[in-house]
């Protein structure tokens, strides 16, 4: 139980906004940073990573994670260079459903399978949030920003997952999820 108190810290951390004593900065860490947080979806996507790993277990729990941010650091790239992918938004918040679902479902997946499927699903995620980069960014601190924000958002997942191990509210979080994703796919 002390995992908790310190994934609710990093999470603070993570929510906390840059100190405005150095003007100047505009599209660094910071920007990069908060840009995740921006969007219920890409919460929800985020943490249904970090509790369907966590549910997967053994080396899941760090590859299903450390995949999304990898490939979403690729599709932040195309976005950031402008290379367009099919279906964007829809991507996006399919893929809320669909984590939710893998969640919900307590779905078994072989750890390689699972660690595509997720790539997948970052790309959509990271698209986004390369070609919403500030004109003024510094690339890279951008980048990082969204990954250690991202990498955040697993961990809190992770951490809920092993933490309700052995409880169902985990798969009804899952569902929640799902069902969070169907409806903002009805208002979109």
């Amino acid at each position: 139980m002390r995992l908790l108190p310190l994934l609710a810290a990093l999470c603070l951390l993570a929510l906390a906004g840059p100190a405005a004593a150095h003007p100047g900065h505009a599209g660094g860490f910071a920007d990069g940073l908060a840009h995740p947080f921006g969007g219920l979806d890409h919460v929800l996507a985020m943490v249904a990573v970090g509790l369907w790993a966590a549910q997967r277990g053994g080396r899941a729990v760090w590859l299903v994670p450390a995949s999304f941010v990898a490939m979403m650091l690729v599709g932040g790239a195309l976005g950031a260079l402008g290379i367009g992918l099919p279906a964007l938004e829809l991507g996006i918040v399919g893929s809320v459903v669909a984590l939710g679902l893998m969640v919900a479902l307590a779905l078994r997946l072989p750890v390689a399978l699972g660690m595509a499927l997720v790539g997948l699903f970052a790309l959509w995620h990271g698209h986004a949030h390369g070609s919403e980069m500030p004109a003024s960014a510094v690339a890279g601190l951008y980048a990082l920003g969204f990954a250690a924000a991202t990498a955040s958002l697993h961990a809190l997942g992770v951490g809920l997952g092993l933490a309700l191990r052995r409880s169902p509210a985990t798969r009804w979080g899952g569902a929640g999820i799902a069902a969070a994703g169907l409806a903002l796919l009805l208002t979109a």
